[in-house]
């Protein structure tokens, strides 16, 4: 099979103001094509491609508008979804760095007795399916002839995630039971995300809420298993971590801009919660 490339995409990395950081092209990837870029507010219409696609947000809150539907606050490890053979309008609010994930529709169906159809989805956020797009992503910042066995094995990691988790016609999550509901929940998630470097009082997450603060903490952590400072300081390590592993930020800069004091402080809350370093987590 010949290299999947930018033909293979449905034409938003052609969009003339795109200029890509690094791509997976020439690599001689099969299966899955990569590109991390910066991309400019843009509303377009794009036609079906062979391949299905991932957008993975790194850097700050946006507005995305998918269709119709109403537009909706995608944050930083949040992504979109466009599965294979279905055309695409869709309307970006602001700029931002985004990694692309193209995955052939071929790798998706290998070996399924039916086939497969992926949901599509705006604002989901995979974990599993974020770490192996960042694989890629340092796969092709540190290339070497002999990782081709490391990204297939990504590759089809990354079939099997989408698979599973994200096909059509699941069934859909049960509702939260005594906590915020989504309106709620988004809103403060918002907040957080467009404040990230600053303090954010409790009493700001409960008015977006529209809850008095008792009441909204009791909730905050029905909803999400932690405590709001806890969900705040997780949102500032993972954007922190986000920057060290695709920019050339300095870790000091990336430290303030994710909310904390200094880089030392970066460091304690790293080593704290993620038993690791920024140092550490540029080097990976």
């Amino acid at each position: 099979m010949a290299e999947l490339g930018v033909s293979d995409t449905n034409g938003i990395l052609a969009l003339p103001w795109i200029r890509p950081e690094r791509t997976s092209a020439g690599l001689g990837w099969e299966h899955v094509y990569l590109s991390k870029q910066h991309e400019r507010p843009y509303a377009a219409e794009f036609k079906p491609a062979a391949s299905h696609q991932l957008i993975f947000h790194l850097v700050r809150p946006v507005t995305v508008r998918r269709g119709t539907s109403k537009p909706r606050n995608v944050l930083p490890g949040e992504m979109f979804l466009q599965p294979a053979h279905s055309a695409l309008s869709v309307e970006l609010g602001g700029e931002l760095d985004t990694l692309h994930v193209y995955l052939a529709d071929d790798a998706l169906q290998a070996d399924q007795d039916n086939q497969v159809r992926l949901a599509e989805e705006l604002g989901a956020s995979d974990p599993l399916l974020e770490q192996l797009a960042l694989a890629l992503d340092s796969a092709v910042r540190d290339w070497q002839p002999s990782a081709r066995t490391y990204v297939d094995q990504v590759t089809a990691l990354l079939a099997s995630q989408l698979i599973r988790h994200h096909s059509a016609g699941r069934p859909a999550p049960e509702p939260r039971q005594s906590g915020l509901s989504d309106r709620q929940f988004e809103r403060v998630r918002d907040l957080v995300a467009e404040r990230l470097a600053e303090p954010v009082p409790l009493k700001d997450m409960a008015a977006v809420a529209g809850l008095s603060v008792s009441q909204f903490s009791r909730r905050f952590k029905a909803t999400t298993g932690h405590a709001p400072h806890r969900f705040l300081l997780r949102m500032r390590l993972k954007q922190a971590e986000l920057l060290l592993r695709t920019s050339s930020v300095p870790i000091a800069d990336i430290a303030v801009r994710c909310g904390f004091s200094h880089q030392e402080h970066l460091t304690r809350a790293m080593r704290a919660h993620l038993s690791t370093t920024p140092g550490a987590v540029r080097a990976r």
